[in-house]
């Protein structure tokens, strides 16, 4: 008598049945062109994961004849897509701004609420007032509405510190949380929010600030990857923005650029210029400076919720960055002031209905593309073996159903690392 042998492969996690299952499987650079917007879509899909990582993608049938697993999810009828890369979130406050969206309501515009005290000033007072434990318990829960959202990965910047010490309380929080989170968060330097109170008469003092003392200290411990600036007119200009970016390159910080938002400052022409990682929210940017940021390969990170949020008619020139060969990304810009949503799918329905981008290219700029915002390219953002397993199931038969089903979570799992950190909707 013989006795059948199963000769299947053990694995950690075995996901099966997926309506569709979308990779974003492509080009190890940011997508541009036909690339944009290709999903490396399989039908009745299924991933095989083991220790954290992508061991197999394929056909239900032919994944579950050569795998066998300790655990599954039935992903029938159902989506699974990478976990959303949200690439411009500013998660550390205290205390939330609703009354200056009545105040717009009302007429008063951006720049009139920050000159009379509001705006990211009223943020800054909270967040010197609080300890960094407090910073922590916030932002850990933070952390978990990302998770119960679908997102994966998020970029998480200082900037409502603008002291040497708060600022480094700022990212110490984000340190703290990283390490014993599950969402993984990537530090950004923006001690070029604002100006803060007691040095809004004294500018050049407060560059002295954060190029001198402010950038030497977090660089030297290790606290930020990245040094991004507020590049306005109101708040720092150009020549004083790229005095702090190059301040951040010469100790270690990669550029990014908040650029071009309120009015056409020459933000993304300096983005090109300093060979930033991305320049952000850009409604106003300029035809030279699209064409520097195509040229130098600086990805935009577009944020069609903040331009929503805050009633404008105007949004960011999408369709002639992808004519011009710039890469696009996609974020929340969560904050407490202009943007207080940490739903990557609603800003997917705001792109598509606002920006000009289809459904395909929506799910690419908010999970491969920002990746390559925040370098995490070769990690993040896709299903592919070799790759952290980081994956969303969602109640949806296909991905044009997120746009279009707007204002809902479909969220049911998400599995951050190899492990289910959402189930049923819930976090574990």
């Amino acid at each position: 008598m013989r006795i059948a042998r199963d000769v299947r492969e053990d694995t950690d996690l075995l996901v099966f049945g997926a309506s569709e299952l979308v990779t974003c499987a492509g080009p190890s650079e940011p997508r541009v062109g036909d690339a944009f917007g290709e999903l490396g879509i399989v039908e009745d899909g299924a991933v095989a994961i083991r220790d954290g990582r992508v061991v197999a993608v394929g056909k239900t049938a032919e994944i579950r004849s050569a795998y066998r697993a300790l655990e599954t999810i039935d992903a029938s009828g159902k989506l699974v897509a990478p976990g959303f890369v949200d690439a411009h979130t500013h998660p550390v406050f205290v205390g939330t701004r609703e009354n200056e969206f009545a105040m717009r309501l009302a007429g008063a515009d951006y720049v009139e609420i920050a000159r009379s005290g509001g705006g990211i000033r009223s943020s800054v007072r909270q967040v010197r007032q609080a300890t960094r434990e407090r910073l922590v318990e916030l932002l850990r829960a933070r952390a978990d509405e990302f998770l119960l959202s679908g997102t994966t990965t998020v970029e998480a910047k200082s900037g409502y510190g603008l002291s040497v010490e708060d600022e480094m309380k700022s990212l110490e929080a984000i340190r703290e949380v990283a390490a014993t989170h599950p969402l993984s968060l990537v530090p950004t330097f923006l001690g070029a929010h604002e100006f803060p109170d007691e040095y809004r008469e004294d500018r050049e003092g407060y560059v002295r600030l954060i190029c001198e003392e402010m950038i030497p200290r977090v660089a030297g411990a290790r606290l930020a990857e990245f040094c991004d600036v507020f590049c306005e007119d109101h708040v720092f200009r150009v020549d004083e923005s790229e005095r702090i970016l190059a301040a951040g390159k010469l100790h270690g910080l990669a550029p990014k650029v908040h650029a071009d938002e309120l009015a056409p400052t020459g933000g993304a022409e300096l983005a090109g210029r300093v060979g930033a990682a991305s320049a952000d929210h850009l409604l106003f940017a300029s035809e030279e400076g699209m064409r520097a940021m195509a040229e130098a390969g600086v990805v935009a990170v577009l944020l069609p919720g903040t331009a929503f949020h805050l009633n404008k008619r105007r949004f960011a020139p999408a369709r002639r960055m992808m004519e011009l060969g710039v890469p696009i990304a996609l974020a929340t810009d969560f904050n407490p002031g202009t943007s207080m949503t940490q739903s990557m799918p609603m800003i997917l329905t705001l792109a598509c209905l606002n920006l000009g981008l289809t459904p395909a290219q929506a799910l690419i700029a908010a999970t491969a593309n920002a990746a390559h915002a925040i370098s995490r390219g070769s990690v993040a953002g896709t299903i592919e073996v070799g790759r952290p397993a980081d994956l969303v199931v969602f109640d949806a038969p296909n991905h044009r159903y997120l746009p279009y089903h707007y204002a809902t979570n479909r969220v049911r799992t998400v599995v951050k690392g190899g492990r289910v950190v959402v189930r049923d909707g819930r976090r574990t």
